[in-house]
């Protein structure tokens, strides 16, 4: 590999394997040559589903001085890093009935769902982020989840599973379903088809049993020494990374096994921590490589009645959140409130960790947090759990903020598609990018 300079298109190359590299000091080389190595801003949607204990969630204060609720103390070490946005509203997910399909269906579009029960809506804020990035990226997008997608029936009636497991929305009748296996996300990144790989090369590389960066480890030796010692760091580490997550992917749950041959089995991590953990870890490599530059993560999907025995709950998420007042199942569903936003922490910091520049990789993010539905008992959609992370386009973080009561949640989403560099008109119900982000 003959490397007369750094570009962001460098890349580590071997047997169907494609391995991005993260910002390097060498592309300053590229920029001074004419070619663009600005550091990106990266935008991604968490979305966790059936609301929250809202009297626990929301800080007592606004402004800089607030203290953190207990719902969102796991957040202490990011709180600079962070927004929380109070006010906010998704008003078109109103109604009887269906509460559910509504607020993840509206989430992003702002769009209402037909009531006929056909899949229809509109196209969602990270897929117009996507159209505008997607050029400058190998994945125009990445969709991650821990739940399947459901295609078929009727999750909550009147309305189509689509909407209850689906976040992200290509078109009005074409849903982006999540990714939830950890081995297909890693083969998308770094050793999939996508990057031209032939059925040959998938089984001589599953009979090896090799790692992916043993293919492209002449290049990387090559790239080395063009590079100066800070970047040789940075790219050791990087790949170091890329290999512990390689070995988590390929043993869930960690042991001293051998990485299994491909074909790899559909299944996941029994283990739900470390499921969000992988995905999390995923998420923050493609960021860091550049691989894409968009991403939404269903921690679960809308509706969910998933157990938490890891944390000691074994009623159902869902069943929990028609708590009525009642004590012990609030108590419940604050802890699973602040379960979710413990991981929601872990891919903060795993962002704040890893260096960019002359900041850090969450610097260039705009991490956006939140649900559909405000307290899962009433299934009201206004006042929303909604947080910000980052400081891509100017925002400046380490505030509360609380809005005008009912300003619509599309706001925050044509704010963040400004910064990201695909300005839109409009989107749903929103009036105009979402005021006082920087401050």
């Amino acid at each position: 590999m003959t490397i007369p300079r750094i570009t962001r298109r460098t890349a580590l190359k071997g047997l169907g394997t494609m391995v991005a590299l993260p910002w390097l000091e060498a592309w300053g080389t590229a920029a001074r040559a004419g070619e663009d190595a600005a550091i990106p801003t990266r935008m991604a949607v968490v979305y966790v589903p059936n609301g929250v204990n809202m009297v626990d969630w929301t800080p007592k204060t606004v402004g800089a001085d607030y203290s953190l609720s207990r719902i969102l103390q796991p957040l202490a070490p990011v709180k600079q890093d962070l927004l929380v946005l109070s006010g906010l509203a998704a008003h078109r997910a109103d109604g009887p009935s269906g509460n559910h399909a509504r607020a993840s269906a509206v989430f992003l579009t702002g769009r209402r769902p037909p009531d006929d029960g056909g899949v229809r809506l509109g196209v969602s804020a990270d897929q117009i982020a996507a159209r505008a990035a997607g050029r400058y990226t190998r994945l125009p997008s990445l969709e991650l989840g821990c739940e399947p997608a459901t295609p078929v029936g009727h999750c909550d009636d009147p309305y189509s599973c689509a909407y209850t497991s689906n976040l992200s929305w290509k078109s009005e009748t074409t849903p982006m379903p999540p990714a939830v296996n950890p081995r297909d996300v890693f083969d998308r990144l770094f050793a999939g088809a996508n990057h031209g790989e032939t059925e040959r090369d998938r089984a001589r590389r599953a009979a090896s049993r090799k790692s992916v960066l043993d293919f492209v480890s002449e290049d990387a030796t090559e790239l080395r020494a063009t590079l100066g010692g800070d970047d040789r760091h940075k790219v050791d580490e990087y790949l170091n990374s890329v290999r512990e997550v390689e070995i988590r992917v390929g043993r869930p749950g960690g042991g001293d096994r051998e990485l299994p041959p491909y074909p790899r089995p559909p299944g996941v991590a029994a283990d739900y921590p470390e499921h969000l953990r992988l995905m999390c870890d995923l998420l923050v490599l493609a960021f860091r490589a550049d691989v894409t530059r968009v991403a939404t993560f269903l921690f679960a999907n809308e509706f969910s009645n998933r157990p938490y025995p890891c944390i000691g709950i074994r009623d159902g998420h869902h069943d929990l959140s028609h708590h009525d007042n009642d004590p012990d199942k609030l108590a419940k569903v604050r802890e699973i409130n602040h379960f979710h936003i413990g991981h929601f922490a872990y891919l903060l910091g795993r962002l704040k960790a890893a260096p960019e520049g002359d900041g850090t990789l969450l610097d260039h993010c705009l991490i956006a947090y939140g649900c559909g539905n405000s307290d899962g008992n009433r299934h009201n959609h206004d006042d929303l759990p909604i947080l910000l992370a980052g400081r891509g386009g100017g925002v400046k973080p380490g505030r509360h903020v609380r809005y005008r009561d009912g300003t619509p949640l599309m706001n925050l989403w044509l704010a963040m598609l400004d910064r990201v560099g695909a300005p839109t008109d409009s989107l749903g119900d929103g009036t105009g990018p979402l005021a006082s982000l920087e401050g």
